[in-house]
């Protein structure tokens, strides 16, 4: 399966979100990365529904919306509503986690649970079937330009063969500190989508970029 990837507009020039958005499409990205943060789960706060419908209209490709941020419920259905293809909820803000799932499916998008580095896979029991997406913590969430944590690929390892024994079609997604140096590593471990901030906004040629993170050049 081809390795998708998403670059996170975290490390985007917001005063030129459209133009910064229709560049990385341009360049090949397959998703566009989109990181929600409150200022309580993590010690930032970054953009709302506002911004999700603006890059909405600055492209057609699928928005990946990753929310930092505690009790999503109460957000779902308005991110939904403002554009976002996959939502992605943290296990570690959610005590009823089966019951947020459901609230995400219920809007009609596909849905992901994050996994911060320190939180076992384990805590997918009995909701994994359920699942569009697991999404691997390879930083711990709050900013960009992190340094790469090398337990998760042990982590995305796992995952992947429990998906692969369960006979499921769950896709194993990493964020954090993933840059052409790593990405093999991620690739090999079974993760087939890696989302990059810095390592595509920040490079000179993003194409070239986007080609390596995914291993084709």
């Amino acid at each position: 399966m081809r390795t998708l990837v998403a670059p996170s507009i975290l490390s985007a020039d917001f005063g030129r979100l459209a133009e910064e958005i229709a560049s990385v499409e341009a360049a090949g990205a397959d998703w566009i990365h989109v990181d929600v943060m409150d200022g309580r789960f993590v010690p930032n706060l970054t953009i709302g529904p506002v911004v999700v419908a603006a890059a909405r209209r600055a492209t057609r490709l699928p928005l990946d919306v990753h929310l930092m941020i505690e009790d999503p419920t109460r957000y779902v259905a308005d991110f939904r509503a403002a554009g976002a293809d996959w939502i992605t909820i943290h296990a570690e803000t959610c005590p009823h986690l089966h019951r947020a799932v459901q609230a995400v499916k219920e809007t009609g998008a596909r849905v992901g649970v994050a996994l911060n580095p320190h939180t076992p896979e384990s805590v997918l029991d009995y909701v994994l079937a359920d699942l569009d997406l697991v999404l691997c913590m390879s930083v711990n969430p709050g900013f960009g330009g992190q340094t790469f944590i090398r337990s998760a690929l042990e982590k995305v390892a796992s995952l992947t063969e429990w998906i692969r024994v369960a006979g499921l079609g769950t896709l194993v997604a990493v964020d954090g500190g993933v840059k052409p140096a790593n990405a093999g590593l991620l690739r090999d471990a079974g993760a087939g989508v890696l989302v990059a901030g810095t390592a595509v906004f920040g490079a000179p040629d993003r194409a070239a970029a986007i080609l390596a993170i995914r291993g084709e050049r």
